[in-house]
């Protein structure tokens, strides 16, 4: 291990952990973007996360597990002894590097392309998962689209639907596809935001959505209980993910996550932690729940 990995093994101040704004100018003209083109690089947790067994044996599936949040969740998961379905878009490059390291940690990677938002590929996702697996025991929803728009007149009502068919109507389609093979002790976990909490005007879409998982998170949790099955979701904050330079203006991505209490956005590696919580055993009695990562920013 580097000295440098080490120190972030040690104490210390959580504002100085990783990088702050001001960030480098920077876009990207395709969504949900890509790592490689992302100024600084992120960080989740390649070098520094350490396995424990947590998760032995256990089958996942990731949506969005190409990049950011899912790319992070999925070395963790893999490093606590689960094989991984990594669900992205498009983007190859990314979910090949993510399989790279699943299977580093002696897991098997499984890749399947496509749209969420359709719920027939959403069936294949689920129907890959079993022929690859046998099992389904770990669920993480965490794939999502948004735009930044200052005006309601500016949204059109093409990228509205969109929004909610890849947050939310996804996340249905997937649950109700995969809870057939669900065993008890299995988990299901969903990715919601503090925009749900404080929703950004910009945001429209996107944080009507992420109200939307919040509740479906709670509602499902009471339905699935008796079965053994727990849902439970996680509320980020600011995360620097190719999303950002993807869909922010210029300048919002200059200054992105300065306004939380700790003065920067939070990396990928430091929600993966959470994700392992809910999709394991130390978890046994939280359904329903949300935790959240948010450098701060309170959400009562």
């Amino acid at each position: 291990m580097s000295k440098k990995d080490e120190n972030k093994q040690h104490m210390q101040d959580p504002k100085d952990k990783y990088v702050k704004p001001p960030f480098p100018d920077q876009e990207q003209q395709e969504v949900p973007g890509t790592e490689d083109d992302m100024q600084p690089k992120a960080d989740h947790g390649e070098e520094t996360y350490r396995g424990s067994g947590k998760l032995e044996g256990r089958k996942a599936i990731i949506t969005g597990g190409d990049s950011g949040i899912g790319r992070a969740v999925a070395i963790a998961i893999a490093r606590e002894g689960a094989d991984v379905l990594i669900s992205y878009l498009n983007e190859d490059e990314d979910a090949e590097e993510t399989a790279k390291y699943v299977r580093e940690a002696g897991r098997k990677a499984v890749l399947v392309p496509g749209d969420i938002s359709e719920e027939d590929h959403c069936k294949k996702i689920v129907q890959r998962a079993v022929e690859e697996f046998g099992q389904i025991d770990i669920l993480v929803n965490n794939a999502a689209f948004q735009m930044a728009h200052d005006s309601l007149q500016d949204i059109p009502s093409e990228e509205w639907d969109r929004t909610f068919r890849t947050n939310i109507y996804a996340m249905f389609y997937l649950c109700k596809a995969a809870e057939p093979h669900m065993k008890p002790g299995s988990t299901i976990v969903n990715t919601t935001s503090v925009n749900a909490y404080h929703p950004k005007k910009i945001l429209l879409a996107y944080a009507a959505t992420k109200g939307a998982i919040q509740n479906f998170t709670a509602n499902l949790a009471q339905m699935l209980g008796e079965k053994g099955i727990r849902v439970n979701c996680v509320a980020p904050g600011p995360i620097w993910t190719p999303l950002i330079p993807a869909t922010l203006p210029i300048d919002k991505v200059k200054s992105f996550g300065k306004n939380t209490p700790l003065k920067r956005p939070g990396q990928p590696a430091e929600l993966a932690p959470i994700y392992v919580l809910l999709a394991s055993q130390d978890s046994s009695y939280m359904s329903g729940s949300t935790v959240q990562v948010t450098g701060g920013t309170p959400t009562i």
